[in-house]
């Protein structure tokens, strides 16, 4: 059930992964993972996420070029 969905107005990139209700949230840097009471991540949030991105896709890059 994962929905990915794009927040163009404040450079948000949200992935849900779960239908269960949010009961709290930790952040870490860029990244706020939703979780149920349970522990379960219910839902990704990426702020920032065209730099977020940009910078993920040419570690990935440099990576393949160096292998």
């Amino acid at each position: 059930m994962s929905k990915i969905s794009y927040s163009r107005d404040v450079d948000a990139l949200l992935i849900e992964l779960s239908d269960k209700p949010i009961d709290y949230a930790e952040e870490a840097g860029q990244v706020i993972v939703h979780f149920a009471a349970d522990g379960e991540p219910v839902l990704l949030e990426i702020l920032d996420a065209k730099d977020f991105l940009l910078r993920s896709f040419s570690t990935v890059l440099k990576e393949a070029v160096s292998s």
